[in-house]
C-alpha cells in the first residue's frame, strides 16, 4: 500500500505489501529473459543480501539470522544490506539485473514482474529439497511460475473478521465457528442490522478504511469478495468476463450497501475501544485486539458470497538474483534462513503466519487449538491464483508481471464503488483497462 498505517499500529503489517506496486507498471515493458538461471558457483565466498527494513523487531530477527548463518560455517559470508521499506521495491525496480545481489527479498505480488524483467532466477536447483518441501502450499503457489519456484517466504498472511463476543451476544447474533459455517453475505448483512439496533451511532463494522481503499489494502482486503462471488481479477489472461461478471457486480453492490454500518476508524481504534463489533482485517491486528478484548475476542472467516469464503494470502519472500555467480552459496543461505529457529523468531517478532510446515505446527498462535488456528486452516486450503473453486479458501493474487496494472485498476474501482459509483460501470471500466494493458504488452508472457 502506498500509504502505510502509523508504525505504532503496524504489528506484522509488512506482510501486506505496503509498497507502491503501481511504480512497477511503468517499468514492466522490458520482457527480460524469464529463463535466466543463476550460476552454481563454488558455494564459497561472500554473498550479498538485500532486504527491506521493516519494523525494528523484524530487522533484529533478520540480522540475528544472518549472524547465526555466518557463525555456523566458515565457507560463506553473507553481507546484509537493509533498504528502507518505502524505497525497497523502487530500488530493486530501478537496479540493473547485473547490479542486484545474490539473495534478495521482494514483496510477493512483485515477483512475476521481476522475473519478467530478468531479475530473479529459479531457486529449485539451489535450495535443499527439504527446504522446498517444508514450504506451505500457499506460499509455494505465490512463488511459482510455470513449474519453477522463484520465491520462498518466512511468513504468510491472512484475512478474517475479528468479533467482539460480548456485543454479538447482546444483539442476539449467532456467529460461525470456523470456515465450514461462514456467514453468507445475506446473513452477514442481517448480523449488521441486528448489531446496529443495539448501537448508539449505528456504526458497527470496521474495514480498516484508514489504510485507504485506493491502495494495495483495497486489493488485498476486498478481492476476496470477487473470488467468493465466483469471479476473478484475471482469468485466462483476461479481466473482462471475470472481474466484471454479473455475480461480482452483485457482490460489490452488496458490499457498497454495508457502508452505512462502517466506522471510518480514523484513529485505528474502532474495534479495540469497543465502538464496533466487527473488524474486517488481517492477522496482524491480533496482538492489539487480544490485549484490548481478552476472552471476548473471536476470529471468524469472511462472508461467503456463493463460491465459499475466501481470504487473500501472500507476503514478503526471498529469491536469488538472476545474475548471481554463486547460486549454491545463495541456496545454502536460504536453507538456513528458512529453518525453524529463524522462521520462529521472525514470526514471533511480527505476529505473522509461519510459512513453513514445521514452524506452523509449533506456533502457539496458529497451531491446532491456538487462538488464530482459523488463519492456518484457511491457508491449508490454497486455491493458487487460477483454480478458484468453492472448496479452496486462500487465493494468491494474480502471478503475472501485469499485476501492478490489475491492482491499480481494481482498487481504484473498489474505492469508487465504496464512494457511490455504479458497480457495473466501475468494474467494466477496470476490466477493459486491464485488458488493454495486457494486449499492449503481449499478455506479459515470460519468455
Amino acid at each position: 500500500m502506498s500509504h502505510a498505517p502509523r508504525r505504532t499500529r503496524r504489528t506484522g503489517l509488512t506482510v501486506l505489501a505496503l509498497v507502491p506496486l503501481a511504480a512497477l507498471a511503468a517499468c514492466g515493458g522490458g520482457g527480460g529473459t524469464g529463463d535466466t538461471s543463476a550460476e552454481e558457483g563454488s558455494g564459497k565466498g561472500t554473498i550479498s543480501v538485500w532486504a527491506h527494513q521493516g519494523q525494528a523487531s523484524e530487522t533484529a530477527a533478520l540480522q540475528n539470522a544472518v549472524k547465526s548463518f555466518n557463525s555456523s560455517q566458515g565457507d560463506i559470508k553473507a553481507e546484509l544490506k537493509l533498504i528502507p521499506e518505502n524505497d525497497y521495491t523502487k530500488t530493486v525496480t530501478a537496479t540493473d539485473p547485473a547490479e542486484l545481489p545474490d539473495v534478495l527479498e521482494f514483496d510477493g505480488p512483485t515477483m512475476a514482474n521481476f522475473v519478467y524483467n530478468g531479475k530473479l532466477a529459479p531457486l529449485d536447483d539451489h535450495v535443499a529439497a527439504r527446504t522446498l518441501g517444508n514450504a506451505t502450499d500457499a506460499v509455494k503457489a505465490q512463488g511459482e511460475i510455470d513449474g519453477k519456484h522463484y520465491g520462498l517466504g518466512m511468513f504468510d498472511s491472512g484475512l478474517g473478521l475479528y468479533a467482539n463476543k460480548k456485543l454479538l451476544d447482546a444483539a442476539g447474533v449467532t456467529y460461525p465457528k470456523g470456515v465450514s459455517d461462514a456467514w453468507t453475505a445475506e446473513e452477514f448483512g442481517k448480523a449488521l442490522q441486528a448489531l446496529k439496533a443495539e448501537d448508539s451511532d449505528g456504526k458497527v463494522l470496521d474495514i480498516s478504511e484508514q489504510y485507504g481503499l485506493a491502495t494495495e489494502w483495497g486489493t488485498y482486503g476486498f478481492s476476496p469478495i470477487v473470488w467468493s462471488a465466483g469471479g476473478a481479477l484475471l482469468a485466462d489472461g483476461k479481466a473482462e468476463g471475470a472481474l466484471d461478471s454479473l455475480k461480482v457486480v452483485s457482490a460489490m453492490r452488496t458490499f457498497q450497501s454495508w457502508k452505512t454500518y462502517v466506522d471510518p476508524n480514523t484513529d485505528g481504534n474502532a474495534f479495540a475501544k469497543g465502538r464496533v463489533a466487527l473488524s474486517w482485517v488481517g492477522h496482524w491486528m491480533y496482538p492489539a485486539y487480544s490485549e484490548a478484548l481478552g476472552d471476548d475476542l473471536v476470529v471468524l472467516p469472511l462472508p461467503d458470497f456463493g463460491n465459499g469464503p475466501k481470504t487473500g494470502q501472500g507476503s514478503w519472500a526471498w529469491g536469488i538474483g538472476a545474475d548471481s555467480e554463486n547460486g549454491k552459496a545463495a541456496g545454502a543461505f536460504l536453507d538456513h534462513l528458512l529453518n525453524d529457529a529463524n522462521v520462529g523468531a521472525m514470526t514471533k517478532a511480527n505476529g505473522a503466519v509461519p510459512a513453513t510446515r514445521t514452524a506452523l505446527a509449533e506456533s502457539e498462535l496458529y497451531r491446532k487449538g491456538g487462538p488464530l488456528q482459523l488463519f492456518a486452516d484457511q491457508l491449508a486450503r490454497p486455491c493458487g491464483d487460477s483454480d478458484i473453486n468453492d472448496s479452496c479458501v486462500a487465493v494468491t493474487r494474480p502471478v503475472t508481471a501485469g499485476y501492478p496494472t490489475i491492482t491499480a485498476r481494481f482498487h481504484t474501482a473498489l474505492n469508487a464503488i465504496y464512494g457511490g459509483a455504479d458497480p457495473e460501470e466501475a468494474l467494466r471500466k477496470a476490466a477493459r483497462a486491464v485488458d488493454r494493458d495486457f494486449t499492449d504488452n503481449a499478455g506479459y508472457e515470460i519468455p
